[in-house]
């Protein structure tokens, strides 16, 4: 939901809580000169390429080019949006915040919250109906079949739909609730022909999912005897849910997945609550669906480690290499462990324990193994249509020649054809200096430009002086330029798009020189800029004196101008300071 940031607040959250401050929470930083740098929290590596400017409160990534403040930082490793890292943080540091919204915006919002009431009303009412005496009965049964304890019970507020068709229709009712907006919180279904509306889940047992805040927002409903119906119903997309972008468990694993920097990646909601009863309290659930990049970017908030449960048939060993494959491409680790035929992780726990549980854990495959062996079973065309489809996909650069490299060994394929073709494999926003780096090799002015205004935002002007914006050859360049001009210093660089703010973040925080030499980096800008005059103006006269139909005495004017545009170009390019760009990595 699009929200208007409070600048006021934003700035007094940051006064109030650093960078380096949250950061060390999660990594372990150390001082190199005027930075902080540790290993990356957002993929695989033991290298220090996570950068912290700690007088901008600026964060860059040398290897997943992840980049952002104080907020970026909390809302990526925790898998919050901005704000909800808005809101946590301004109630950590004690901000209060006055969000000022347009009457849409203030719609939106009320609509959002009744939604969120639904959903809490809904799990209260299937948790008194699984505790009733009567009406719980044969849940509790089944619950008490499948050996689940009550402490599990309680902490993930396990409920019972009962079996008749308007139970929760009737209780929203009472609470003042319309039941359009029951149906569109996905807890109430409307009948096509007859128009009646009843409960979209009837006789089951009731899981709520959880956002990482803590709400209620979707649920998922098991039948909990052989019967001729779907074995599970869930909650479809809402403006609250999007089954393919949350994890069931994940708001109740958080704080274990953070203590043993690993998670446990399973299937469904039973095998995730006889995990957590077991002590394996990091495991989560995909939702019934497959694995999404939604999913792995929740993941990679809290760990770059993931344990894969699956089962040993086909069709878990092919959602196990998906989900290998999406892992891997994105930096993280990941292991797979494959049950025996005939059991699965809550069959096998309550059969034979975790002594057996932990032997298949210390005999589980590493992800990158895993995938080899999988395409070695295979026709070798397919092979290497699957291994292109991997290596495409995969989103640090670094990444891509190790497991070309492992591939071409294992397979015995050629390495060079492998890589033959790759697109960048990235699906995060490429910096303005790659996206624009056709236009920029074509001008050379463009990335000098346009790095000195991001280093030195308040000499913006000077550039203006010297021509400096009509020089800017890409339209990303022209509009970058635009919206450093029109912002104020202290909103920048909220007010730039994705790739504009990874660029900016690069030129500060990365491996850049000091904002020391402000008036030498001018310099290096200003003779490019007078060298790209010259050169112009000796293009344009070269092109008059080859078109001939000139007078004698106009071809010598053009000759001197020549000779004069020559010798300025001399004079300036031995003078020429070295542009500051020219340190960047």
């Amino acid at each position: 939901m699009m929200i208007r940031r409070s600048a006021d607040a934003i700035r007094e959250i940051k006064s109030r809580l650093s960078l380096v401050e949250l950061a060390g929470r999660y990594v372990e930083l150390r001082r190199n000169g005027t930075r902080w740098v540790a290993p990356c929290p957002f993929h695989q590596e033991t290298k220090p390429s996570f950068s912290i400017n700690e007088e901008e409160g600026f964060f860059y990534c040398f290897g997943c080019q992840a980049s952002g403040d104080l907020f970026d930082f909390y809302g990526r490793i925790n898998g919050l949006d901005f704000r909800e890292s808005l809101e946590q943080l301004a109630e950590e540091t004690g901000v209060a915040l006055d969000m000022q919204q347009s009457f849409g915006e203030t719609q939106k919002t009320s609509n959002r919250s009744r939604l969120l009431r639904i959903q809490e009303l809904a799990a209260a009412h299937f948790a008194s109906c699984l505790s009733e005496k009567t009406e719980g009965a044969e849940c509790r049964h089944y619950i008490a079949e499948r050996g689940l304890s009550d402490e599990i019970i309680r902490f993930f507020h396990l409920g019972w739909s009962p079996r008749t068709w308007q139970s929760l229709t009737e209780s929203l009712r009472r609470a003042g609730f319309q039941d359009d907006l029951g149906i569109e919180a996905g807890v109430l279904s409307r009948n096509k022909e007859s128009g009646r509306v009843y409960d979209r889940f009837r006789g089951r047992l009731m899981f709520p999912i959880r956002n990482l805040s803590g709400s209620v927002i979707a649920f998922g409903g098991r039948i909990i005897r052989n019967e001729d119906d779907a074995k599970y119903v869930n909650t479809g997309d809402t403006p609250l849910y999007k089954k393919g972008d949350n994890l069931y468990g994940l708001q109740q694993a958080r704080q274990s997945i953070g203590r043993r920097n690993s998670v446990m990646l399973t299937e469904g909601y039973m095998d995730v609550l006889t995990l957590h009863q077991f002590g394996y309290t990091q495991a989560v659930g995909v939702l019934g669906t497959a694995f999404t990049p939604e999913q792995v970017k929740r993941i990679s908030g809290f760990t770059s480690q993931a344990e894969l449960l699956f089962d040993g048939d086909g069709a878990g060993r092919k959602a196990a290499y998906r989900a290998c494959e999406m892992l891997l491409s994105r930096g993280l680790n990941c292991k797979v462990i494959l049950f025996p035929e005939g059991e699965d992780i809550d069959s096998l726990l309550r059969k034979s324990g975790t002594q057996t549980f932990e032997k298949l854990r210390s005999q589980a495959t590493d992800g990158l193994t895993f995938c080899i062996r999988t395409l070695q079973n295979m026709a070798p065309r397919d092979a290497v249509d699957r291994v292109h489809a991997f290596l495409d996909q995969v989103a640090i650069p670094e990444l891509t020649s190790r497991f070309a490299t492992r591939f071409s060994q294992e397979l015995g394929l050629s390495e060079a054809d492998l890589r033959r073709g790759l697109h960048s494999g990235s699906e995060e926003p490429e910096p303005l200096s790659r996206q624009t780096s056709a236009a920029a090799t074509r001008s050379g002015f463009d990335r000098e430009i346009l790095m000195f205004a991001v280093r030195y935002p308040d000499a913006l002007p000077r550039l203006q002086d010297i021509g400096a914006r009509t020089c800017l050859v890409s339209s990303e360049a022209r509009d970058f330029w635009d919206h450093l001009a029109l912002a104020s210093k202290s909103d920048l660089p909220d007010c730039l798009s994705e790739q504009e703010k990874a660029f900016w973040f690069r030129c500060r925080t990365g491996n850049v020189p000091p904002l020391t030499n402000e008036d030498g980096e001018f310099q290096a800008v200003s003779s490019l800029l007078q060298k790209r005059d010259i050169d112009q103006q000796t293009a344009s006269i070269s092109r008059a004196l080859r078109s001939g139909g000139g007078s004698f005495s106009s071809d010598l004017e053009y000759l001197k101008a020549l000779r004069d545009a020559l010798a300025q170009r001399k004079t300036d390019s031995s003078a020429q300071t070295p542009s500051a760009s020219n340190n960047e990595n």
